[in-house]
């Protein structure tokens, strides 16, 4: 059992991912996970306020049960599969010590930022929705999101999605580098 409960090596999780992407393509489909915010928003009716939402959302319900394991599946492994510690390099922690973020290691996600109690904070309550705001926006700019492009895009030899990865990269490098310290 000891095995389920560390990271797997890339030569067994790398051919994994691959098995599923051949079997996606099989089947004609594509992976992603922010389709599936459109899909929910057809579900809900959005279909009636804007045509980007008027489609046979039923076709999708497969995408759906991906999610769903996805939240399942990370719901099991971070209460029951690890010690939900993350290891942290020495000098990103300092570094991180500097801009006031002290649980490092203690948590998947800093608590001074993601925490429930900082919610109150109009600070941080800011830069969740900001956040998330600019993450939507972006994976719908894009046309799709991180693990639809990085995933199955560059598999499908995608020219969009080699561009949008390179473009995924460049702004997580200047946020961390160059935003990130203005912010805290």
């Amino acid at each position: 059992m000891e095995w389920i409960m560390n990271p797997w090596p890339w030569y067994v999780s790398g051919p994994l991912i691959a098995l599923v992407m051949f079997a996606l393509l099989f089947v004609g489909k594509q992976f992603g996970m922010s389709s599936n915010l459109r899909t929910a928003c057809s579900i809900g009716g959005a279909g009636k306020a804007a045509d980007f939402f008027k489609f046979d959302w039923k076709k999708e319900r497969w995408n759906l049960i991906v999610v769903l394991g996805a939240i399942i599946g990370g719901f099991i492994s971070a209460n029951y599969l690890s010690e939900n510690t993350v290891e942290i390099n020495p000098e990103v922690s300092e570094q991180l010590e500097s801009y006031g973020i002290t649980s490092t290691g203690d948590a998947y996600l800093p608590t001074e930022i993601f925490g429930s109690e900082n919610l109150n904070d109009p600070k941080i309550f800011a830069i969740l929705l900001i956040g998330g705001f600019l993450v939507g926006f972006g994976a719908r700019y894009a046309g799709g999101c991180t693990s639809g492009h990085a995933i199955s895009g560059l598999s499908n030899l995608q020219l969009p999605s080699l561009i949008a990865v390179i473009g995924f990269f460049i702004g997580g490098l200047v946020m961390i580098n160059f935003i990130y310290p203005l912010i805290f």
